[in-house]
């Protein structure tokens, strides 16, 4: 195989890879983002349940005596 046309196929390679990595990036902040809204959609809600389940008890106890 001349030099030449090993040259253009590591090129080819080159661009190849450099595509590869930024479709990475790109799938990286995708699972970075799905993971903050899983947190900000789920257990943050899980937390303020903590806080109301207590004081709905406590009212709704109230209100049976």
């Amino acid at each position: 195989m001349p030099i030449d046309q090993l040259e253009l196929k590591i090129e080819s390679l080159e661009k190849k890879i450099d595509g590869l990595q930024n479709s990475i990036n790109k799938l990286r902040r995708v699972f970075l983002w799905t993971l903050i809204l899983s947190v900000v959609l789920f257990v943050l809600p899980l937390i303020g349940l903590i806080f109301v389940i207590p004081q709905f008890l406590s009212t709704y106890s109230n209100m049976l005596q």
